[in-house]
């Protein structure tokens, strides 16, 4: 007699409904993503993760983060960060700075080049979320996506030292 248990009968799985929604989920958020990439690549020449770094630089006091909590807003590893302002810095659209207080810490700063192509860029970056995300939603869809997305944030992003989460890496 086998009294071992059943490794199957552990386990949650999903129901036929939460896979219906999980795999719309990915599906969408995977071809959003696609789409927008395409988007930046074609008018701008640069990835959906540049441009978002760059609005982060933009949106910052004095257009300057520290590099750990540019990596941070990002949700990107330090080495994925660095890799993307080395390249945003031969373009010459951000500057790395020293900073005065940490002998090891860096600020990533825009440079007014890089402000230049926000400009140019933004328009038809928020043309197409509009015309991909927003204007397919009614005002009670977008409000009850918003709620989701920061639930689902939240339960991803715990509090307690020790965290694994990609900034932190």
């Amino acid at each position: 007699m086998n009294t071992a248990p059943d490794p199957a009968a552990e386990h949650r799985w999903l129901t036929d409904e939460e896979q219906r929604v999980w795999r719309a989920y990915l599906h969408a958020t995977t071809l959003l993503e696609d789409h927008l990439d395409r988007q930046l690549q074609r008018d701008a020449g640069m990835p959906h993760i540049y441009y978002g770094l760059l609005v982060s630089l933009g949106e910052a006091p004095r257009r300057r983060l520290r590099m750990t909590e540019l990596a941070m807003k990002a949700k990107i590893t330090r080495s994925r960060l660095s890799h993307a302002i080395a390249r945003l810095e031969k373009n010459g659209w951000v500057r790395r700075e020293d900073c005065p207080s940490d002998k090891r810490g860096q600020f990533a700063v825009l440079t007014e080049e890089g402000v230049a192509v926000l400009g140019r860029t933004a328009p038809g970056h928020v043309t197409a979320v509009r015309q991909a995300l927003f204007d397919r939603l009614s005002p009670g869809q977008q409000k009850a996506l918003g709620e989701i997305m920061e639930i689902v944030a939240e339960g991803l992003q715990p509090d307690e030292a020790g965290a694994d989460l990609p900034w932190l890496r």
